[in-house]
């Protein structure tokens, strides 16, 4: 059983505060940094990935302002960033100019977390997470290599350096952050991480494979789970948007339409329901959720603590729109 204790079960997540959907201004990302502090959100997560280090200066110009047992931070290790002039074409809107490389190498891997520090303007971070080591990304990796042939370089680089800055104090604890189980279960393989950070896995609308591989995984080992991005990156808060990119699955469309109409029959606010489902199982410490708006956190953060009725959870189960030994919200 986990070993690594979450402190907090809501956290903040970069992505949109990084003009991961849309561009927003410095001034729109410090007004939703500032709601959620007010709400009561003190772990916030973001990446060197996310806006191409716009999101971690952001993050950063709001943190570094608050004291730092204040609050937990997390940001990811797997690509280091270079100033350019020709910024690639990526999925953010009006990035910063810069350009990145894959490379989970031991040298990278401390560079990478030297220069979020920087960006980030504080003296540690708390969860170090190695960032899209994944079968995802195989398309976007240099040519001819694949997830397994940087999972390899990870193995030897990146694990046992993310160990060392460990006992240095530079962070306290370690893991991957990714859309997909299978490096999650080659790391518990190889290492002993901490925490891992499971994205777009374990949602009321696609969770039959985590409930079947990763949760009892992460059951059996010492590490604990975050179960991020519970409204598969909009869909479950009403947006016309499924997962990162690419179409909806007929499939999952159908489902969502189904849940909606039981969430309706029985008033149930599907954010308050995705959100719960996400953190019910009890590998689940934490659930994270990006927003835009300081009123997006603000009502995730009261989502939480909402009544559903039983009959709600069981009519799902009796549709097979759930999985029948799902763990669903006490």
């Amino acid at each position: 059983m986990s070993q690594f204790i979450l402190e907090h079960k809501f956290g903040l997540g970069g992505v949109a505060i990084g003009n991961g959907f849309k561009q927003i201004s410095d001034a729109e990302a410090e007004k939703t940094l500032e709601g959620a502090w007010e709400a009561g959100v003190r772990y916030y997560d973001t990446s060197p990935w996310y806006g191409l280090g716009l999101s971690e200066r952001r993050f950063g110009h709001f943190l570094h302002n608050k004291k730092r047992e204040d609050y937990v931070l997390s940001t990811k290790v797997g690509r280091v960033l270079k100033a350019t002039k020709n910024v690639p074409e990526t999925m953010w809107n009006n990035p910063a100019p810069f350009d990145y490389k894959y490379d989970y190498s031991a040298e990278a891997v401390r560079r990478s977390v030297e220069d979020s520090l920087q960006r980030l303007g504080v003296e540690s971070i708390d969860y170090a997470f190695i960032h899209d080591l994944s079968p995802d990304h195989n398309d976007e990796y240099e040519e001819g290599t694949t997830w397994e042939d940087h999972f390899e370089v990870a193995k030897k680089g990146a694990i046992p350096e993310l160990e060392k800055m460990k006992e240095e104090g530079l962070i306290k604890a370690w893991g991957l952050g990714v859309n997909t189980i299978e490096p999650i279960l080659k790391t518990l393989e190889v290492a002993k991480p901490d925490v891992f950070l499971s994205a777009i896995q374990y949602s009321l609308v696609h969770h039959n494979d985590a409930l079947e591989r990763l949760l009892p995984a992460i059951e059996k080992s010492e590490a604990t789970l975050i179960n991020a991005a519970p409204f598969n990156a909009g869909l479950l808060a009403g947006q016309k948007r499924y997962n990162y990119a690419g179409e909806m699955p007929d499939n999952i469309s159908d489902r969502y339409k189904k849940i909606l109409k039981i969430a309706e029959k029985h008033k149930v606010n599907l954010v308050a329901a995705s959100l719960q489902f996400s953190l019910a199982p009890k590998a689940a410490g934490t659930v994270l959720a990006g927003a835009s708006k300081p009123e997006q956190v603000q009502e995730n953060i009261k989502a939480l603590e909402e009544k559903i009725p039983a009959e709600f959870w069981s009519d799902l189960k009796h549709e097979n729109l759930i999985e029948q030994k799902a763990e669903i919200p006490a």
